[in-house]
């Protein structure tokens, strides 16, 4: 089989590409994806879907179906441009200078557009609070954006608004010189009341959209936690909260520290691996929690440009607090 890239400039709908399959029989998608190796199959099923393969002139609409020998085309529209929009979206902003702000970033909102989450992120809401003040450092698509938390934990966030401040933001973060802590509500409790994870996190082999604790591979994450409160019977409690405290960044890295102990977030959709005792299922309905029990409570660093100490801290928001409270009526 092979491939040519025949583009064409007067193509308003994206780039022409001939594949050539000398034989039939296989899965179309999967022969297709090996003669195109940087488009996934799943992109290939989706362009099949809008028709935008033809064999011989006529449009194939199964990815699925058995390939026939011939020519194909393939349409491969021009990707959208990267650079997010300035959206007048509220901010809770907790501290700001002509040089950083610090916000208090809601559950459900993401740091950036990515896959899934194209606007109505953080980076399109400092856009438009910013004014065109905000660093480019961090790329098109996430200008500001020295570090980042999921979309569905909440809490505070630094982001830089000149490249001096990105740049030195960024060698406190890779120094770990920076005071982050969390508050978890969790399933069960640790048995010690404070501890500290050690391990390396990478990339799942078994399920790419999770991270997971590798024998070997990925990268060193340190998480220090301590047990601030326990729910339930004192022989046997249904869930906890604990303060993390992370030494490193590392992607989701609370979510699967506390997963590989076996008390994993409350709410938590990716990692939860079974669910919560019965009173904190409806603890959680009734908190009307739809997300990972995790806050971003504190965040501190020396200024990049000034050299002043700050230190910012924000209490969770409302579904982990009615969470919290309900549980602490098990007690």
């Amino acid at each position: 089989m092979s491939a040519e890239d025949i583009s064409d400039p007067e193509e308003e709908s994206g780039a022409a590409v001939e594949i050539r399959l000398e034989h039939a029989g296989e899965r179309l998608d999967k022969a297709l994806a090996a003669a195109l190796p940087d488009l996934s199959r799943a992109r290939l099923q989706a362009l099949i879907a809008q028709g935008a393969l033809s064999l011989d002139g006529a449009v194939v609409t199964s990815g699925s179906a058995k390939a026939q020998a011939g020519l194909y085309r393939l349409i491969v529209p021009a990707p959208t441009p990267a650079e997010p929009m300035p959206q007048d979206i509220p901010l809770e902003v907790l501290w700001e200078d002509a040089h950083l702000i610090v916000v208090n970033k809601p559950a459900g909102m993401a740091a950036h557009p990515a896959p899934g989450s194209p606007d109505a992120t953080l980076v399109n809401a400092l856009l438009h609070h910013c004014a065109g003040s905000l660093s480019g450092v961090g790329g098109v698509a996430r200008p500001g954006i020295v570090h980042r938390l999921d979309k569905d934990t909440s809490g505070v966030m630094v982001a830089a608004k000149t490249d001096a401040a990105h740049a030195g933001l960024s060698a406190l973060f890779a120094r770990h010189d920076i005071e982050r802590a969390y508050i978890a509500l969790t399933r069960g409790a640790p048995e010690r009341s404070s501890g500290t994870i050690a391990t390396r996190i990478g990339r799942s082999p078994h399920d790419r959209k999770k991270m997971a604790v590798l024998k070997a591979g990925g990268r060193e994450a340190v998480t220090h936690y301590k047990t601030d409160r326990r729910f339930g019977p004192q022989d046997k409690p249904v869930a906890a909260r604990l303060l993390c405290e992370l030494e490193t960044g590392r992607t989701h890295q609370i979510r699967v520290h506390l997963a590989s102990m076996g008390y994993p977030c409350l709410g938590d959709p990716l990692y939860g691996s079974g669910p919560p005792a019965g009173v904190v299922r409806e603890a959680i309905a009734e908190a009307g929690l739809g997300r990972q029990a995790l806050h971003a409570a504190i965040l501190g660093f020396i200024h990049p440009i000034t050299g002043e100490r700050l230190r910012f801290e924000a209490a969770p928001p409302t579904d982990m607090a009615l969470l919290e409270a309900r549980l602490a009526a098990l007690s």
